[in-house]
């Protein structure tokens, strides 16, 4: 298996998949997973109001799961403790300082993700300059020494799988449940530890904010689809009060 690039064309109720690569085949094995095929609702049972409301408004709203561990784990680890604005430049930058260009007719300017022993080579200065601060980037390089071993935690089951990520160092509960979202399709795992996720909760299901341990007391009754009732709030339209300061950006490459 190698990189692949793949484009997805929806056409007359069905949808085209074509790909280019080392790894095309088994891109193209994968696509009925990408697109959520084996995400499973059955059972929620959504509260009347805003969740109803959404899950109405999108019915076709699914759970994806792209099988690929490190390649999410990098943007997870990238993610921590930061904004998006930051998080996005870094991966960004990254992937123009180690990635390759994508295969096929992709456009001009698309990267493939640096692969594990393409991290453990960029130098300090490089991180310095991609804004990566000295936590994310040892939690990359500890998580690039055992890419393969992480990889095979898709196949486990999901306690063991979390288990399995956190012995990375670096990597959390807050991080893990962020891959086994989006790497195994887990619907039930919430990241717990989020700057804003437990308040947002808190406020569009009971009307006040929440610590963590309070919203998964919350989410507990949607056991196995605490996930999936986040993202329906997500998608919801729904906004917290703002009291306090917002995280503010920081560029860590003029430190």
């Amino acid at each position: 298996m190698g990189p692949a690039t793949l484009t997805l064309t929806r056409y007359d109720g069905a949808v085209q998949a074509q790909a280019w690569g080392l790894g095309a085949e088994w891109a193209l094995t994968r696509v009925p997973d990408s697109l959520g095929a084996r995400d499973d609702w059955t059972g929620l049972q959504p509260p009347p109001g805003l969740l109803s409301d959404a899950w109405r408004r999108h019915p076709g709203l699914r759970i994806p799961r792209t099988g690929r561990v490190w390649d999410v784990l990098v943007a997870a680890i990238l993610e921590q403790k930061v904004t998006g604005t930051e998080a996005h430049r870094s991966w960004r930058e990254l992937a123009v300082v180690a990635g390759t260009a994508a295969p096929g007719p992709a456009p001009a300017g698309m990267r493939v993700v640096p692969t594990p022993s393409a991290v453990l080579k960029i130098p300090d200065w490089t991180w310095h300059r991609c804004g990566v601060d000295g936590a994310r980037r040892r939690a990359l390089r500890a998580a690039a020494t055992v890419a393969d071993r992480m990889e095979e935690a898709a196949g486990m089951p999901r306690e063991a799988a979390l288990a399995r990520l956190q012995v990375v160092p670096g990597v959390g509960a807050w991080t893990a449940a962020e891959v086994a979202q989006r790497a195994f399709g887990d619907g039930d795992t919430v990241s717990v530890g989020d700057y804003h996720l437990a308040a947002f909760v808190g406020w569009a299901l009971v009307g006040h904010a929440l610590d963590d341990e309070q919203m998964l007391a919350v989410l507990a009754a949607y056991r196995p689809h605490r996930y999936r009732l986040v993202r329906l709030l997500e998608i919801s339209g729904f906004t917290k009060p703002r009291f306090g300061p917002r995280l503010s950006v920081r560029d860590y490459r003029a430190v």
